[in-house]
């Protein structure tokens, strides 16, 4: 165990749990991870391995055949699956956030129909917002949802859905048709729907298609789709929660605690690049002795140790914070922030230490340089964390008059 990220206040069952996880990455994803990666293959071992220890049912509750952990024990096994390679934890995430939708908002009827077979692996989730014609802008979204009696008809194309191609059930934010267009607030007029399907690409079920992956600079392995819904015939007891026009708070709900996650994400992704760096330091020779000893390597080396340190303290408050049922939409936007930039600044370093050899993908750090970009973006982007952010502080810290 490493000197730094530690985690103070644990019990003796989420430390042996993450003995377990960060043993499972040593031992089976950190070997295979770069071939896998190079060749955009999807990591099925791995993920079989993660079914056996139970990590897709690490957080939904025992009477449902889950593990019943907290947002802490999740983020922290996260950081360790995504320092071995982060295209798994992202595979997981999903998944995570869908339970944690179905565990949050879902019907009853609903979480029995689904969490028992979520918390074996069986059924896996997927999660999805986003529209090719915007970003951050969920309020703008364009899928409509039009009621036929006792189903909800689907139309609408959706962009950048992880496991899009292995999931067999997807929540789906649409617009559907509470009160009056002109007079009701975009946000007022969504509805979460819970699509299952076959695993796979093509005509999934009768009106969705998913067309296959998209290619992406990094990120590999995970197969990220479009999702494009035409006459897509949902029943209505499959609107998350059973009541229509409260997609866009419960979907807000799950990218509050994937914000969590991505920092964990980062976290872990810095520190492996830490590792790579401060290894090979002492391994490169110059002038003849290791770089280590050079006074400008070790100035690089204090910098990332510091980020890394910083941005794991940060995430775990983020997540003690919502394990605690506090608000955390301030603390999880810090943390989802700064985690994701302070990677990409110590993956940089790395990368800047390895020299030439950074360049080369017969070394790790090429892999990380290329995935370290996505957690700036995913979850919302560091702009839209920063509006989150000086809104919440102008809450509290407002002038009364």
């Amino acid at each position: 165990m490493s000197r730094l990220a530690q985690t103070a206040g644990l019990t003796d069952v989420q430390r042996e749990i993450l003995s377990t996880v960060r043993d499972f990455t040593d031992k089976e994803i950190l070997p295979v991870a770069t071939e896998l990666e190079h060749n955009d293959e999807y990591p099925q071992a791995i993920v079989d391995g993660l079914k056996e220890l139970g990590l897709f049912g690490l957080m939904i509750p025992e009477e449902y055949g889950g593990l019943g952990e907290s947002l802490l024990t999740y983020a922290l096994c996260v950081e360790e699956i995504a320092r071995g390679w982060m295209s798994v934890s992202g595979i997981v995430n999903t998944h995570f956030i869908v339970a944690y939708l179905l565990m949050r908002h879902g019907t009853e009827e609903q979480k029995n129909a689904f969490l028992p077979r979520m918390a074996t692996g069986e059924v896996r989730g997927a999660f999805s917002m986003s529209e090719p014609a915007l970003g951050s802008d969920v309020s703008a979204i364009t899928s409509k949802a039009v009621r036929d009696g006792e189903t909800y008809v689907l139309t609408g194309q959706k962009m950048w859905v992880t496991n899009g191609g292995t999931s067999t059930l997807v929540a789906v934010l649409c617009r559907s048709d509470e009160g009056h267009p002109e007079t009701t607030a975009p946000h007022r007029s969504m509805t979460a729907f819970l699509v299952e399907k076959e695993p796979g690409f093509g005509t999934v079920r009768p009106g969705l298609t998913i067309p296959g992956k998209i290619e992406k600079m990094g990120y590999k392995g995970v197969d990220t789709t479009e999702l494009i819904m035409d006459g897509l015939r949902i029943p209505a007891n499959r609107v998350l929660g059973g009541d229509t026009g409260r997609g866009f708070y419960q979907m807000m709900d799950g990218v509050e605690v994937g914000r969590v996650n991505v920092a964990a994400r980062g976290c872990g992704v810095a520190q492996r690049a830490f590792e790579l760096g401060v290894s090979y330091a002492q391994q490169r020779h110059t002038f003849g002795k290791p770089i280590a000893e050079h006074q400008a390597i070790q100035f690089k080396l204090a910098e990332m140790a510091t980020k890394v340190e910083a941005a794991h303290a940060m995430m775990v408050n983020a997540a003690r914070k919502k394990d605690s049922g506090e608000r955390n939409d301030l603390e999880a936007g810090m943390a989802k922030y700064l985690a994701s930039e302070y990677c990409k600044e110590v993956v940089e370093d790395a990368f800047r230490i390895h020299g030439g050899y950074g360049f080369s993908k017969e070394y790790e750090i090429e892999r990380l340089y290329r995935e370290a970009p996505m957690l700036l973006i995913g979850e919302g982007t560091a702009e839209i964390q920063k509006m989150i952010i000086g809104r919440r502080l102008l809450e509290e810290y407002r002038i009364q008059s």
